[in-house]
């Protein structure tokens, strides 16, 4: 593999970031940065912030950078320097992409890549229904599905813009079974 330190996996929810970016980050032992289970860790604590996140969460709606930046800082320093780092579904607006690749570029990372899953609206919203019907999550209703498609389409479209720029970038067809988007993923990274 290239020399990656930091590789961002985008793409809309249902998209399978999170299946690809666990596999990859065990196959590379790199760290796996997945920002919805930081933040349910933060919900679980019940401090104030894990209760704010809670209550955002629950209704769909996107933290702000100022609740989220310093959770992010406080995670982020425990990583190693030498551990490359994969993160899965973050950034999700533009001023998170300009603050992250700030961050990251200070403590010494430069050789990012990023890996849009590319899966249609369509079959993101069935591929959420499904995951709701197998894991009873509280944060896959019909209602909020269709608030973070929307917000991804708004938000985080732009993001891809700029990364494609400030990153190596590859689009990766998220549509077929995981092994053969894995195997996608593997050759655009060897």
């Amino acid at each position: 593999m290239n020399k990656t330190d930091v590789i961002f996996f985008i793409g809309r929810s249902g998209a399978g970031k999170g299946t690809q970016a666990k596999q990859l980050a065990e196959r590379l032992n790199f760290f796996y940065w997945e920002m919805g289970g930081i933040l349910r860790a933060e919900i679980a604590k019940q401090g104030e912030t894990g209760k704010k996140i809670e209550t955002l969460v629950n209704t769909g709606v996107l933290l702000s950078d100022a609740d989220m930046y310093p959770v992010i800082e406080s995670h982020l320093g425990d990583i190693p320097k030498d551990k490359g780092i994969i993160f899965d579904g973050f950034p999700r607006r533009l001023s998170q992409a300009y603050y992250i690749m700030g961050l990251l570029r200070g403590m010494g990372r430069k050789d990012m890549t990023t890996l849009f899953l590319d899966v249609p609206r369509e079959d993101s919203v069935g591929r959420l229904h499904h995951r709701a019907e197998i894991e009873h999550r509280a944060d896959d209703t019909d209602e909020v599905i269709t608030k973070r498609l929307d917000q991804f389409d708004v938000e985080t479209m732009p993001v891809l813009d700029y990364l494609e720029t400030a990153t190596k970038f590859y689009r990766v067809d998220g549509r077929p079974a995981i092994a053969e988007v894995t195997t996608a993923i593997h050759k655009i990274l060897e």
